[in-house]
């Protein structure tokens, strides 16, 4: 049976890892709630191959 709900799956990308030459990407998988974030969501996560926190931002 599926769930039933406004809540959904995204990805999200590092924004700062294309600009920075190096291999790879960095992503996670979310879930976020459509009522209350019509929008694209934006959020600060770890980049392993960076070693850093990047901003990360909602793909398709």
């Amino acid at each position: 049976m599926a769930k039933k709900g406004n809540r959904v799956q995204v990805i999200l990308e590092c924004t700062e890892h294309k600009t920075s030459g190096k291999p790879g990407t960095s992503r996670y998988v979310t879930t976020k709630n459509k009522r209350n974030t019509p929008d694209r969501i934006e959020l600060k996560k770890f980049n392993p191959i960076l070693k850093k926190m990047t901003v990360h931002k909602e793909i398709k």
